[in-house]
């Protein structure tokens, strides 16, 4: 199965990531990639990570950088079970690729319920394209629920290759979530999580649990370029019409 974009990576503007932007193409190049999106965290995770600035800034950076396309987007926190987010939406609308995510500094875990509404929420949210690590197991949830709702929105759920190494237990609920996304036609982003250059495009486990859940080409939106751009043009012309 190609993966040509990798659309889920941090630099050094995440506090807790090791490479620059042009190391993260480097890897992108080295691991064969076509493109990444550059998916900083939102500013309320705890430490320091980018003022809502730095994403109104974006335009600075080069569209290619040495043959390697770059595309602009956030990793949002979910704040709460309405779906609240952590930048405002005059920012969202200037971003190609919006993931936002369940993360315990702005969102403490709790029930299978309230963990459902929280993330159902953040999809139902015009201005969110991807929900992020949904297997967290950290975060139970009803798995079919959020896939109905994925599939109803337009909106993709991501497999995400860090996940095997730092949120232990996510396997099996990720295999659970890719079966349901092929079963009920979800757009599915399968996004490495780099947080150093060398694993932008590394996708060894996640596609993986793509290719067992027998999942359509056409459903991962990042197979190829042409189909991540027309993913994320239709979902940049929804968000700026919200």
């Amino acid at each position: 199965m190609r993966i040509q974009v990798d659309t889920h990576t941090h630099s050094t503007a995440s506090l807790h990531a090791y490479s620059t932007i042009d190391e993260l193409v480097s890897g992108a190049k080295k691991n064969g990639l076509k493109g990444f999106v550059l998916t900083e965290h939102g500013p309320a995770l705890q430490g320091g990570f980018p003022h809502p600035y730095y994403f109104g800034n974006l335009h600075v950076v080069p569209r290619e950088i040495r043959g390697i396309s770059l595309l602009r987007g956030v990793e949002l926190n979910i704040m709460d079970d309405s779906g609240g987010l952590d930048l405002p939406f005059k920012y969202l609308k200037l971003l190609d690729f919006v993931i936002a995510g369940l993360h315990d500094a702005c969102f403490t875990p709790s029930s299978k319920e309230i963990n459902t509404r929280a993330m159902v929420a953040a999809i139902a949210n015009p201005y969110v394209d991807c929900i992020s690590h949904p297997g967290n197991p950290v975060y139970p949830i009803n798995y079919e629920e959020v896939v109905k709702a994925a599939v109803h929105f337009g909106k993709a759920l991501e497999i995400n290759n860090s996940s095997f190494k730092i949120r232990k237990g996510s396997l099996e609920n990720c295999k659970t979530i890719a079966r349901l996304c092929g079963q009920y036609g979800c757009y599915v982003s399968c996004g490495s999580d780099a947080h150093y250059w060398r694993d932008v495009g590394n996708f060894e486990t996640a596609r993986t649990v793509i290719e067992e859940a027998g999942i359509n080409e056409s459903l991962l939106i990042n197979s190829t370029v042409d189909s991540f751009t027309e993913f994320y043009k239709r979902r940049t012309g929804e968000r700026r019409n919200a």
